[in-house]
């Protein structure tokens, strides 16, 4: 799999992308494709139901084609309709529930899970975190590889934590890929340490398939603090809503432990929301110009980490108006023509620390960005490539411990990298907008969550939306 063959015909993106600058104030309306956290959970939940599931505007993407992938692997149906009208006439396997209303959705039909498999993780780490537990009940070794890059992220604790509840997994002592797991069908499951400070998607993975395992599963994290604990809150809403009983510290139970009954899993008619962190270069846009962006379908309640944008952005002098009516939800974000420094914790919603850094990087007063140390094992590094990259066009931005401390400075045009990470392909947009000459490096690279970025900036800056 690669990220050309999630691109639509005919895009294939130059090696430099000229990053567009505005004329003037944006003005538009975006519809942002769906959640990649929640279409790649809702995939392993439906695959591990007892019943037949819609999964409902689903992010199609680099990293939900790698899950839906990889789960068909191990033998589970999944099923790509248009409407509500043709996903009918697959039907004859199942009495799960049809999906309401038109548009893409995908049918996901449970079967026994086999081996021999092989998974392509690409660089996606809910493919490479959320799927070995989902292995372990396989009748068969599944091989997991990827990526150069995903060889560099952390998988130790996954690792480790399945060893510790019975299961085989050979990695050659390396805590990260490849590996193979040897599945037999069964996980006895039970009590686990585990330290999640490198990423809450460890909790995650064992939490998804834990009322699979024969006891169930208690996760106990024993580390330093929980990054993006916004994540594992949506790994639980997620888990109840195909009817697993979970206790977590939110609803009075002990800190830092999570617990999953073993129970059968609904199949369910999930319609995906729009991913709100792919909203941020785009609610950034009317910050940065002084303009003016709605998003369509903004949940009025979510465990999406991107609501935090609301508040973030609007300390940083833009306003945002929530509005709900008939045809559905929306959030309409005006910049002001002024944008403020900020100190700020973004410790639960780490992903959202390029775009921000990018817009410090155009304000009138220094930004802190703290608590995101944890960003050094993602897609890249990206606290020094931000670093670099800002600083290559003139910027004045420093490493902390855990964070950034952004001087703002008169930035000039440049090469901006992105080490294959879409989220600094973004962020290098953002600052285009307002600084000529800014030419993006492989902006393909968005592809892993954000399919056809550059048409739909275009078309933003054109006022049409995408």
């Amino acid at each position: 799999m690669t990220e050309s063959s999630v691109q639509p015909a005919g895009s294939v993106q130059p090696a430099l992308w000229p990053a567009p600058h505005a004329k003037g104030a944006v003005q538009a309306t975006v519809a942002v494709p769906g959640s990649k956290s929640v279409t790649n959970r809702g995939l392993v939940l439906a695959a591990l139901a007892a019943e037949p599931g819609w999964l409902r505007r689903p992010l199609r993407s680099r990293d939900t084609l790698l899950m839906a992938d990889a789960l068909r692997a191990m033998g589970v149906g999944i099923e790509e309709t248009v409407s509500s009208s043709s996903a009918a006439t697959t039907g004859g396997m199942g009495s799960g529930p049809e999906p309401t209303g038109t548009g893409e959705a995908w049918r996901v039909i449970p079967s026994g899970l086999h081996g021999p498999a092989a998974v392509d993780v690409g660089n996606a780490g809910t493919v490479m975190r959320f799927l070995p537990p989902v292995a372990t009940l396989a009748d068969g070794t599944v091989r997991f590889d990827g990526d150069p890059r995903s060889y560099e992220r952390p998988l130790h604790s996954v690792i480790h934590a399945l060893r510790a509840l019975g299961a085989r997994i050979d990695d050659d002592n390396r805590g990260a890929l490849p590996l193979t797991v040897h599945g037999g069908g069964a996980l006895d499951g039970g009590p686990v340490e585990i330290d999640a400070s490198a990423s809450s998607q460890f909790v995650s993975a064992l939490l998804l398939s834990g009322a699979r395992f024969n006891q169930g599963v208690e996760v106990r994290h024993v580390g330093a603090v929980l990054p993006s604990l916004p994540h594992i809150r949506m790994t639980v809403d997620m888990l109840r809503g195909v009817g697993a009983q979970v206790d977590e510290p939110e609803t009075g139970g002990e800190p830092n432990v999570w617990r999953v009954s073993p129970s059968a899993l609904l199949g369910r008619d999930l319609t995906v929301e729009p991913d709100l962190s792919n909203a941020q270069p785009f609610l950034a846009a009317a910050l940065v110009t002084g303009g003016r962006v709605t998003v369509p379908d903004w949940p009025e309640r979510t465990t999406q980490p991107g609501d935090a944008l609301r508040e973030i952005f609007t300390e940083m002098g833009g306003s945002c108006e929530f509005s709900v009516t008939a045809g559905g939800s929306s959030l309409t974000f005006t910049g002001t023509g002024r944008i403020r420094g900020i100190d700020v914790d973004l410790s639960e919603v780490g992903e959202l620390t390029p775009g921000v850094a990018a817009v410090a990087a155009l304000a009138d007063s220094p930004s802190t960005l703290r608590g995101v140390a944890h960003l050094r094992l993602h897609e890249t590094d990206r606290l020094a490539a931000l670093t670099k990259e800002i600083n290559g066009l003139g910027g004045d931005v420093t490493e902390t411990a855990d964070g950034l401390h952004i001087r703002p400075r008169p930035l000039r045009g440049g090469v901006f990298h992105t080490y294959d990470d879409h989220r600094m392909a973004t962020a290098g947009a953002i600052i285009g907008l307002v600084v000529d000459g800014v030419e993006i490096e492989n902006v393909g690279t968005t592809a892993k969550t954000l399919p056809d970025f550059p048409r739909m900036w275009a078309d933003m800056l054109a006022g049409s939306g995408a």
